[in-house]
């Protein structure tokens, strides 16, 4: 890659957050002659409210508008309630399904709040803002639409796109409705032009046929040049999405996930995912990003507490943070079970697999009887045997008891 002249494009490529651009060059010269000038460039990111909370998987493209907005830039954040009524086909082997009114409102309450986690807001220059595509879309003539907009795409290129080309390789079905959502996305990308000075699209790389959609337009029907940037999918090591959690997506908002399920999703990142996680997920400078990946053998883990504080620090706060970390120390350190461990209430005579199950260790009782011929459930450090064991006033010290699934998840019993 060429030497590069913007800050922010150096600190995307430093990070590991470059994966494509649909000019490199010109972007980069566009940001460094905005950067001159102390003119904040305008970007946006968007996301689909087809839930009431962001996850891991997200922070990617998030922690690069973050990183816009530190370098003087302005970015967008883009809810789309209109695109939603659709749903983005790419990644997707069917049709999402339709949401009412008040869940989408629902949603897009809780977008807000997952945004505000790592963007600044507010009516400064470059201050983050939040837009909603179905302000432009609810008025929209739909032959209009057709006559102005449409003529603008051939069907043969959309057919080349990854999220239309899958779909038809695998030979399952899409919807002339999916079909059309890539150009209600480039059309958002030049309202925005149009309404803000917007020049670029910042997403994860599944988004790139959505994205030249709406770089295309701006050439074909505005005559303006603007660009798409997109990072790549971080996977670990087994080529596994990062943000699930044995299933579970790793929420952002709190209360969907608490901040000690979320400190201990980074604490238990494997090894070789430590530099990537320290670049992506923290705001730590490279000279100490560097040193803590070179850590070796058991010093690794000290990188991990340091990327787990870090990480929970810009996602849920310092004081967050720091009740995390404590809480960790005293149930994996000093053998002391409390602070923000999952807990839960229970009868006595309450059966074993039950606990586990409705603490939210296991998924199912069948799953419990397995880890426990494994070995790998505890009752109070002691490994349990019993699958019918039932808990009673005799397990519970100092008012709880600690159950375990193997290092990782700890978890207290408390009886009513």
């Amino acid at each position: 890659m060429s030497q590069l002249k913007s800050e922010f494009l150096n600190i995307m490529q430093d990070r590991g957050f470059y994966n494509q651009c649909t000019n490199l060059e010109g972007f980069d010269e566009y940001l460094a002659d905005c950067e001159q000038k102390g003119v904040p460039a305008v970007g946006y990111l968007g996301s689909d409210p087809t839930g009431d909370s962001l996850h891991v998987g997200h922070i990617v493209p998030l922690m690069m508008m973050r990183w816009f907005q530190k370098c003087g830039h302005k970015p967008l954040t883009l809810v789309g309630a209109a695109t939603a009524r659709i749903g983005d086909p790419s990644g997707k082997d069917k049709l999402r399904p339709f949401l009412d009114e008040a869940t989408l409102a629902r949603n897009i309450e809780g977008l807000k709040k997952s945004f505000s986690k790592f963007l600044r807001f507010g009516d400064g220059a470059n201050d983050a803002l939040m837009v909603d595509n179905w302000d432009w879309f609810k008025d929209v003539n739909y032959l209009e639409f057709l006559r102005d907009i449409g003529t603008c795409y051939s069907v043969n290129r959309m057919l080349t796109m990854d999220s239309v080309k899958t779909r038809l390789d695998r030979e399952q079905p899409m919807s002339f409705l999916e079909f059309n959502y890539m150009l209600l996305q480039g059309y958002d990308f030049c309202v925005l032009m149009q309404k803000y000075g917007c020049r670029a699209q910042i997403a994860g790389s599944d988004q790139w046929g959505n994205i030249t959609s709406g770089t295309e337009l701006g050439r074909r029907k505005y005559n303006t040049e603007l660009f798409g940037y997109t990072s790549p999918i971080i996977t670990d090591s087994n080529g596994k999405k990062m943000g699930k959690s044995e299933g579970n997506a790793v929420w952002i908002n709190e209360d969907k996930l608490s901040s000690y399920d979320y400190f201990q999703y980074f604490r238990n990142i494997g090894d070789n995912e430590v530099g990537k996680c320290l670049r992506i997920y923290t705001d730590l400078p490279m000279d100490e990003v560097r040193r803590l990946e070179a850590l070796q053998d058991k010093e690794i883990n000290e990188a991990k507490k340091i990327l787990a504080f870090e990480a929970t620090k810009i996602c849920r706060g310092e004081a967050e943070a720091v009740n995390a970390k404590e809480t960790a120390i005293k149930a994996f350190e000093q053998n002391q079970a409390g602070g923000e461990l999952p807990c839960l209430e229970i009868d006595s005579g309450e059966g074993i697999l039950n606990a586990f199950v409705n603490i939210g260790f296991c998924a199912s009782k069948g799953e419990a009887r397995r880890l426990i011929k494994q070995g790998g459930l505890k009752l109070n450090d002691k490994q349990i045997t019993d699958e019918n064991y039932c808990l009673s006033a005799c397990d519970i010290v100092d008012g709880q008891a600690k159950i375990a699934l193997g290092k990782k998840k700890i978890g207290i019993i408390k009886l009513r």
